[in-house]
């Protein structure tokens, strides 16, 4: 028998949490402090009366979403983008006003892969928005734990032992079954833990399985769904990463580099955004229900990979990058010679941001064109 009780250590908040979760966010003292450099000119006295006022009539985490953080988002899209686009024909082909999805996606970004859907949804008239799983490395001010749990975030807890792990993971199963079944909330989770750092985007067969934990697959209705950057922001910092690893085998990034990948994600150029979502992959789920266990979640895996690689929205860079890999010129059909060069400018820019000891750049250089080679390679093997 579940109980909403058994979730309280990691759910979103409720409604009747939201008003006193508001009032202990704006009195926080991290949290006036990160308003005030937005906002310097303005008192604390002024900024909280803006807060308080937008915050009137607010009872749910859907309305704060769509009171606060819709336009917040609207905003990153006119300042950070050069558009959005969505294409969701799969699921209207056999829509359902009460029918909830779990959106398994690949990872561009850590806050806005999900903020960027929720506007998406609303905007194509979906009833409501998502809820999403972030990993508790990330909160590490309760101000941050705070903001989240009135966005529609629960929270998975990293770091564990392995019986710890277990536990965790039945129970974010078993409350990610409870929020689509029953609160009718719909659900995004990334395909992998973390990002890939060389967008070469595959499905991990430990989430399918982590998801199967607490009931059937079939009733969470899960869309691959796929998310195409035409420039990430955190590409150099991704092959910065990758270089401090290569040198030493035990490098671990600190809490300030997540933060530092949170900012530069959310305030970074993306040039052109695309959401693609396929058909929920129930169908598969009874054709491969014959397989043995061991090898369902690496073949439902491997299928929803396919549908994945097929949704990306390639751009010229894509082409020119793979291009540069091979030495040739096969996809020179896909760019201009103005796409060659501001593709180069853009590179030299990025490369320029990295400042490490031993910087490689031949090899970072290598790292960041095959992030943008990697989906086309995958698009064109998967059709």
């Amino acid at each position: 028998m579940i109980t909403t009780k058994e979730f309280d250590e990691i759910r979103p908040y409720e409604p009747e949490e939201m008003e006193q979760a508001f009032n202990d966010l704006i009195h926080d003292r991290q949290f006036s402090l990160v308003m005030k450099s937005f906002v310097p000119w303005l008192p604390k006295s002024v900024r909280n009366g803006v807060l308080k006022l937008a915050f009137k009539g607010v009872k749910t985490p859907l309305d704060f979403q769509l009171r606060l953080m819709k336009p917040i988002v609207q905003y990153i899209i006119h300042k950070h983008t050069d558009g959005t686009s969505f294409d969701d024909s799969a699921l209207k082909s056999n829509y359902n006003s009460t029918l909830r999805y779990t959106f398994v996606s690949n990872h561009r970004d850590i806050v806005l892969d999900s903020a960027f859907l929720d506007l998406l949804l609303i905007k194509a008239g979906h009833p409501t928005t998502v809820e999403i799983g972030i990993g508790d490395n990330l909160l590490i001010y309760p101000w941050i734990k705070r903001l989240v749990r009135m966005n529609k975030a629960f929270t998975v807890r990293r770091g564990l032992s392995p019986k710890e792990t277990l536990r965790s993971s039945q129970l974010m199963s078993r409350y990610i079954h409870y929020a689509v079944t029953t609160k009718k909330e719909n659900i995004w989770i990334s395909q992998r833990e973390g990002r890939a750092k060389d967008s070469n985007d595959r499905t991990q067969d430990s989430v399918l399985k982590m998801l199967a934990l607490g009931g059937s697959l079939k009733e969470l209705n899960i869309v691959p769904l796929t998310i195409s950057y035409e420039f990430d922001p955190c590409d150099y910092l991704k092959a910065q990463e990758l270089q401090e690893r290569r040198d030493n085998p035990a490098f671990k990034k600190s809490r300030q580099d997540d933060l530092d990948n949170m900012k530069t994600g959310i305030f970074g150029y993306k040039g052109r955004v695309h959401y693609h979502c396929a058909a929920p992959v129930n169908q598969w789920i009874d054709e491969l229900s014959e397989l043995p266990r061991t090898e369902f979640y690496s073949a439902l895996a491997h299928r929803m990979d396919k549908d994945i690689h097929r949704g990306y929205q390639l751009f010229p860079c894509n082409y020119i990058a793979l291009d540069d890999l091979n030495g040739t010129k096969e996809f020179a059909a896909h760019y201009t010679d103005a796409d060659r060069q501001r593709f180069e400018t853009y590179l030299s820019g990025q490369l320029a941001k990295i400042s490490i000891p031993n910087k490689d750049e031949a090899f970072l250089r290598e790292c960041m064109l095959n992030m943008y080679a990697n989906p086309l390679r995958n698009k064109l093997a998967a059709e």
